[in-house]
């Protein structure tokens, strides 16, 4: 499990996915959410701009990020 700290109100999934290295670049991030590798709270969601924010888990490539 990976912690990350919001530095904010909130985070785009497409740059939190970049800023965890779960991802080399924005346009892989772009890639694996359209086609729907990523899971928001225990659901496939397909928006790149999703707004993650604090408590939010995303899934992705069997590792999962909790929003601090």
């Amino acid at each position: 499990m990976i912690e990350f700290k919001l530095q904010g109100e909130f985070i785009p999934l497409i740059q939190l996915l970049k800023a965890t290295n779960l991802v080399q670049s924005g346009g892989e991030a772009q890639i694996v959410v359209s086609e729907g590798l990523v899971k928001y709270n225990g659901e496939v969601d397909f928006r790149k701009r999703l707004k993650i924010k604090v408590g939010d888990h995303v899934e992705f490539d069997g590792k999962k990020i909790v929003v601090k």
